[in-house]
């Protein structure tokens, strides 16, 4: 009896990942026609050909739009391709058991369950309907893609930003690291602003960027971690 358990919770993982993304399904499939002169449109472009992010309905991306919490830890999620592949519970998982204000019949619950066993630094009471602002979700980014792509240490040179005072304590350094990678960027004054809303468009473009710099650096030849 207990050996059928686990096995029965050992798919658990695999479903869970399987059943993540289906309901935004027909987005992905679709071609946006709402991105115009946007000029993030052929990176967006690129990350929906290889089905690494979603519309928000029929053909619309809402370039312009902010992100939810729950939107962008998803896009984090199917970006790295995080999932529980190699994770056995106990117990069935709920979103609840990580995030006390989520909801387990939620579209995000499986994306939830997925974040919170593969390292992301989410607070427990996390609020996934919450719109993030740049420094958080850049924060995010940066963490699960150092945590999960085994990239070469660097010593970076810290950019000088003008409003570093504004950021929260303890993101200064991922923001750092997000812009000496050219993950990120400042804007024409040398500004962060870091407590502004992080657009669908922007929060696609370091996606992508994210993944070019994981491309160009590769974990060493033989390195099993």
């Amino acid at each position: 009896m207990k050996k059928n358990l686990i096995k029965n919770l050992a798919l658990t993982g695999t479903a869970l990942l399987t059943l993540s993304f289906a309901g935004q399904s027909f987005a992905a499939s679709a071609t946006f026609t709402d991105l115009g002169n946007i000029k993030a449109k052929d990176k967006i472009v690129s990350l929906h050909d290889k089905g690494l992010i979603n519309g928000v309905g029929g053909d619309r991306f809402a370039p312009n739009a902010p992100i939810t919490a729950a939107q962008g830890i998803q896009m984090v999620v199917k970006a790295l391709d995080l999932n529980l592949d190699l994770i056995r519970f106990i117990k069935e998982p709920k979103a609840t058991d990580y995030y006390a204000h989520a909801k387990n019949d939620a579209w995000y619950s499986d994306t939830l369950i997925i974040a919170a066993n593969n390292g992301m630094d989410l607070p427990s009471d996390l609020n996934p309907n919450k719109v993030w602002d740049r420094e958080e979700f850049t924060h995010q980014l940066i963490i699960a893609m150092e945590k999960h792509s085994n990239l070469p240490m660097i010593k970076i040179i810290p950019v000088e930003i003008a409003d570093v005072d504004k950021f929260t304590n303890g993101y200064d350094g991922s923001i750092q690291r997000a812009l000496v990678l050219n993950i990120a960027e400042l804007d024409a004054k040398g500004n962060f602003n870091p407590k502004q809303k992080v657009t669908r468009a922007e929060a696609a473009v370091m996606i992508y960027n994210a993944l070019e710099y994981i491309k160009a650096h590769p974990a060493p030849a033989g390195d099993a971690s």
